[in-house]
């Protein structure tokens, strides 16, 4: 990894995946990030890698073909990171359209820019031939299986039954980029997720929403009766998870990254108030959303297995660093929520032109 192109990169998972390249990746020479700076970016997330040489931002949008086309263009890429998605549950199903044409369109947008730099000969379209040393990875999530049981977990290998618009349009990408491989030979790899937490989270997720309202003293809002349970991942070692599959992954291969964590939401929340000491009074259970699946659980197998990753931090370790975290930032949290940090970009660029 030496050109680096980060979409969504302004988002939760997407700037501490860029922290963590510039932290950590020696060879590394140039990351672009390429983010729509939609309500869940916020460059505020960015303010130490602004004075880094090595790092440049781009407003744009994944689906607009000749700003990426020109940025492949201009930058000759060698590695492709897709984080760039509409994301959250409640509002795919309020929204559905603007999830299916950012995260399918998007990604079919990225895939044919990638693979007309990339390819030896571009002109035959029956070439499979691609330069050394290039991958596009597509970062997914869990919520593409569907639901478990109370039993059984995720595998790479497991049926694809996604239930929500999010999901399904999640899904969709994922066999977009499969196709790719399959068809053209792209050098791709998918990761598949389970529930990330850590810091710069947009607190409509549910670790930073329970911390924000517990620190303002409002009612913590539980869908259903709280058990639907998940495996939580730390962000930092979902980073560390990336970074491994495009330093030794198969080409082609999907790898699920899992932090072996499986927590009830409500076992969260109550942690929450306890460590915050606040009452469980706060807890207000409230009517649960259509296509709420029940339980999700990654087996992670195979990329310990076979690359070798494992989660450095327990989900007590995180968990801790997590809430410090909030409780020392309280105040990019009330700029995140009053919507103030959306002022930056204009403060930091001005007008519509993206950062170079």
């Amino acid at each position: 990894m030496k050109k680096v192109l980060v979409t969504g990169g302004a988002g939760f998972i997407g700037s501490n995946f860029i922290h963590y390249l510039l932290c950590g990746q020696k060879a590394l020479e140039l990351v672009v990030n390429l983010d729509a700076l939609t309500y869940a970016g916020n460059l505020e997330n960015l303010k130490e890698a602004e004075h880094d040489s090595r790092y440049r931002f781009v407003k744009g949008d994944i689906r607009d073909k000749e700003l990426v086309g020109r940025l492949f263009a201009t930058y000759d890429f060698d590695t492709v990171v897709n984080f760039a998605a509409e994301s959250h549950v409640d509002r795919s199903i309020v929204e559905p359209e603007i999830f299916l044409t950012t995260n399918v369109i998007g990604t079919q947008t990225l895939l044919d820019a990638a693979k007309r730099q990339w390819k030896i000969n571009p002109e035959d379209k029956y070439s499979r031939e691609f330069r050394s040393g290039v991958r596009y990875l597509q970062v997914s999530t869990d919520e593409v299986y569907g639901a478990l049981g109370k039993s059984g977990m995720f595998t790479e290998t497991t049926p694809l039954s996604p239930n929500s618009p999010y999901s399904a349009s999640k899904a969709g990408a994922d066999f977009v980029v499969r196709a790719y491989h399959e068809t053209y030979g792209m050098p791709v790899n998918i990761t598949r997720c389970s529930n990330n937490y850590g810091p710069y989270q947009f607190p409509e997720k549910l670790i930073p929403l329970m911390i924000y309202n517990c620190l303002q003293n409002k009612m913590l809002p539980v869908y259903g009766d709280g058990m639907q349970i998940r495996d939580w991942l730390y962000v930092e070692d979902h980073c560390s998870a990336i970074c491994t599959v495009l330093e030794k992954g198969k080409l082609g291969e999907v790898y699920n990254i899992g932090g072996n964590n499986e927590k009830a939401n409500i076992e969260i929340v109550k942690l929450l108030l306890k460590t915050l000491n606040k009452g469980e009074e706060l807890i207000a259970y409230v009517k649960d959303r259509p296509g709420h699946d029940r339980r999700y659980a990654i087996d992670n197998s195979k990329i310990t297995s076979e690359l070798g990753w494992a989660p450095a931090y327990s989900f007590e370790e995180g968990i801790t660093k997590t809430i410090q975290w909030y409780l020392e930032n309280q105040e990019w949290m009330e700029r995140i929520t009053s919507g103030v940090y959306q002022n930056y970009y204009a403060s930091m660029y001005g007008g519509d032109k993206g950062g170079s």
